[in-house]
């Protein structure tokens, strides 16, 4: 590569308290327009903010989560800017005394780890929402003084593979604190990214591009692809990169300039005069450390070794809390030692099942029990087939029967009977004479082809692995 890539990520996090970050409005999304507001939030004369206590332990334990050391003494300032979704023409948010500093989030690439450095958790509030209709923009201040975080990555992210992860894993630790939904349709976390080039082994940093309006992490990895390959053009023309802000135009896929970037000095930072500065003593920070529960790469690490998983399987059932403790709940209950068939039918026809319902794993109506029973009708005592049992399972959910009350209702009991079988075999081994020479000159994976003709034959009912025994003694033995 003639170009390195030098990537920093910016997320703001919505807290999921129940009001406001300096007032009692609500922070229920969805509501009427403007609905929820007061002359704190809307910034009227004479209104006194007053910082709300879960968002500052919310902030915390996130930090911790993020390996920062929150510091002792922290302050809110003023960051002053002109927009029209911003009722006061100002932003309450941290400049130079943050909340936190100094963490880290590892992240897994090609089956390596690798430690992204995180510069700042820092507290502020949010905007409000501007909705551009026709010929005109509306605006709505619902939104305003709902409590962000800004969690802010150093350039340690070299392409766009590594942000996606990044965010990823960024995503799943929060929603492990359930202090946020994460939910990017609804404004819950938002990404800005920064991204320069430099030619290849360079120590000296390139000209920055701030890129937003990206509403997935899909989006937010083909804006970064593409911007590479812009900045690369326009270098390798002998052009010079200008510093701007740029907008990811999803139906293009492209980057559009939006203005010049800003400078710290540009926004006017000051203290914010309303709000004293805080001092936070380590009893505080002990007893929040004490909240955070085993996060997703610990928990991973313990799937492998408690329950015998693969890194992959392991990593799949932590990705979400609950579906994590779904997974665990059904793999104590297991009586099975080998827990991979569990694990394969969480990861594939379950999850296949709850994408198909719009749904998550958990909020399937199935039970861990009622799937347990499933698997060892089909991995054990072999009485249906891995097919039979994925329509088995749709109609669990469904119906909310047990899987043995369907599989008697529309008959998906395997033949299994080897005197049921024998005609069906016979019938297959005088219409295919070609398998039958290839196998007896040697060519064993010809059996497959007579079972899978037997499999057809008796509508998917023979058990596979009972038929291709039968075929292989018959043959042997002509």
């Amino acid at each position: 590569m003639k170009y390195e890539a030098v990537i920093g990520l910016e997320v703001h996090l919505h807290l999921n308290t129940k009001t406001k970050a300096f007032c009692g409005c609500s922070t229920e999304f969805g509501k009427e327009p403007n609905s929820q507001v007061c002359p704190v939030c809307l910034g009227f004369p004479g209104s006194l903010p007053v910082y709300n206590q879960t968002a500052l332990d919310y902030a915390i334990k996130v930090a911790l989560a993020l390996n920062c050391k929150v510091q002792e003494y922290t302050k809110f300032d003023r960051k002053n800017y002109f927009y029209p979704d911003l009722p006061k023409n100002y932003q309450v948010s941290q400049y130079d005394l943050p909340l936190s500093v100094s963490g880290f989030l590892d992240i897994e690439i090609e089956d390596k780890f690798k430690r992204i450095g995180i510069t700042r958790v820092h507290m502020e509030e949010d905007a409000g929402k501007l909705i551009h209709q026709d010929d005109c923009s509306l605006v709505d201040f619902n939104r305003t003084g709902v409590p962000l975080l800004e969690i802010v990555s150093e350039p340690d992210i070299s392409s766009p593979e590594e942000a996606y992860e990044y965010l990823s894993a960024l995503k799943s630790t929060i929603q492990y604190l359930e202090v946020s939904d994460c939910d990017m349709e609804k404004g819950s976390l938002r990404c800005d990214a920064n991204i320069s080039l430099r030619p290849a082994g360079a120590k000296a940093l390139g000209v920055k591009t701030e890129l937003k309006n990206m509403n997935s992490f899909k989006g937010v990895k083909d804006a970064l692809s593409y911007e590479i390959r812009r900045q690369a053009e326009i270098l390798d023309s002998g052009e010079t990169l200008t510093q701007e802000t740029r907008l990811w135009d999803v139906k293009a896929q492209e980057t559009v300039s939006m203005r010049t970037k800003e400078g710290a000095k540009d926004y006017r930072y000051f203290p914010e005069p309303d709000l004293p500065p805080f001092v936070i003593k380590e009893d505080k920070i002990a007893e929040i450390r004490k909240t955070i529960p085993e996060l997703p790469k610990e928990k991973m690490q313990r799937f492998i070794k408690e329950y015998g998983l693969s890194e992959y399987d392991a990593k799949v059932l932590v990705s979400s809390k609950k579906t994590s403790q779904f997974s665990e709940e059904a793999m104590k209950k297991s009586a099975d030692t080998n827990k991979k068939p569990l694990a394969n039918w969480i990861i594939g026809p379950l999850a296949a099942l709850a994408a198909s319902n719009n749904c998550q794993i958990y909020e399937l109506k199935i039970t861990t029990d009622s799937l347990i029973e499933l698997i060892e009708l089909i991995e054990n005592k072999q009485v249906i087939s891995n097919l039979a049992g994925k329509a088995v399972l749709e109609e669990m959910h469904k119906t909310q029967k047990s899987a043995k009350e369907i599989i008697a209702e529309k008959n998906l009991a395997q033949i299994s009977d080897s005197g049921s079988l024998a005609g069906i075999i016979e019938e297959v081994i005088k219409e295919n004479p070609k398998s039958v020479a290839d196998f007896k000159a040697g060519k064993a994976n010809a059996v497959m082809f007579l079972v899978g003709q037997t499999m057809r034959k008796s509508a998917g009912k023979a058990n596979p692995k009972v038929v291709q025994d039968l075929i292989k003694k018959r043959l042997e033995s002509a």
